[in-house]
């Protein structure tokens, strides 16, 4: 067995998934009499590592469109350089099940560009393991069934378990790499998702009637995302959509707005892209051919700002007129999340310990 002085891991976790799959390997540590530190960490989060050549590093972090969340991705630039320290990385993402067969997800960039960084700054990767836990991403899709989130759950642990004790006798696992060319064709969409798709899906939360302003939400949102305007719960655009305020509510009153979602982009696309696009091609740019790349990323760059100033101020009005019951009932009874299962990972297990 290598003989790790301490082990240290770093996680970040709205649903618990990735937390809880942190917990597992510690106590793995534990059982091997390997000291282990675990820290959730935050926008203020500082490290000091310990002058040792003999510890291990971990990062865990859930898989937000294919990439880290930008908390995992700000807490990895500001991470001090390291001394050719061990390291490994695990990404939490949407594992699913049909019948007995476990579908694993895809990590997109996000052990890739999370490897990249920490060897700029002159750590030795040892580990590169996706873990499929339960797909929780309930603006999209109603929770698993609780005995299919117990059966992915005790697989992700097994594997957690595994992983760990390959790492504790030297061994190297890159099992990243196995959906390689998979992650590779959805490059594009991470991409876009990371500088465009994370915003409009922040600007989806709302608080229906049922919220009782108890400041739960806010309180714990890992990023502080949650403020009080005109009495009504906003997200702003710190939002990493990690859905711990959605599944952790104790009244079942943060909900995704649907149908404000389809009409936005209904409004977006039909009339107001159109617009933005053939104005762009109506300037004479004599240094740019219109037939050019560079003329293709200006036009990009531009439809992108509008639609940051757009998304901006159709919030704003969403938020405003939320505050008349008639459109806040709409609104809730045109959610989805308001009829499908919540996600909740600690309860479910629990839950299913009582059976």
């Amino acid at each position: 067995m290598k003989a790790y002085e301490h082990i240290f891991l770093y996680y970040f976790s709205g649903t618990g998934n990735a937390k809880m799959a942190a917990e597992w390997f510690r106590n793995e540590s534990i059982s091997r009499n390997i000291p282990c530190e675990i820290e959730a960490i935050t926008e203020q989060t500082k490290v000091e590592l310990p002058a040792k050549d003999t510890i291990l590093l971990g990062f865990f972090s859930p898989t937000h469109g294919f990439n880290f969340p930008p908390i995992m991705l700000d807490f990895l630039f500001r991470f001090p350089r390291g001394k050719k320290a061990d390291v490994f990385i695990v990404n939490t993402r949407a594992g699913m099940k049909m019948h007995k067969l476990f579908l694993p997800g895809l990590s997109g960039a996000a052990q890739y560009f999370a490897a990249l960084i920490l060897l700029l700054k002159n750590y030795k990767i040892v580990g590169m393991q996706p873990l499929d836990m339960p797909s929780n991403w309930i603006s999209i899709h109603p929770a698993l069934r609780d005995k299919v989130i117990v059966s992915i759950v005790n697989r992700c642990e097994r594997i957690i378990k595994k992983f760990a004790n390959k790492l504790f006798f030297g061994k190297r696992v890159f099992k990243a790499f196995w959906s390689f060319p998979f992650d590779l064709a959805i490059l594009p969409i991470a991409f876009l998702y990371y500088f465009a798709g994370r915003f409009a899906l922040a600007k989806t939360f709302y608080a229906s009637n049922s919220c009782t302003n108890c400041g739960l939400c806010s309180k714990n949102c890992p990023v502080k995302a949650i403020e009080t305007i005109d009495s009504r719960m906003f997200w702003s655009y710190n939002c990493e959509s990690c859905m711990k305020c959605m599944s952790n509510c104790p009244e079942n009153a943060i909900h995704t707005s649907h149908s404000y979602s389809i009409g936005f982009w209904i409004v977006l696309m039909s009339f107001v892209s159109p617009i933005f696009v053939n104005y762009f091609e109506l300037w004479d740019i004599e240094f740019i051919e219109k037939s050019s790349s560079v003329f293709w990323i200006a036009e990009f760059s531009i439809e992108m700002l509008a639609f940051f100033i757009i998304n901006i101020m159709a919030y704003r009005i969403f938020h405003f007129f939320m505050r008349f019951r008639i459109v806040s009932k709409f609104m809730e009874y045109t959610s989805l999340t308001r009829y499908w299962r919540n996600y909740n990972l600690k309860k479910t297990l629990k839950r299913m310990q009582k059976i």
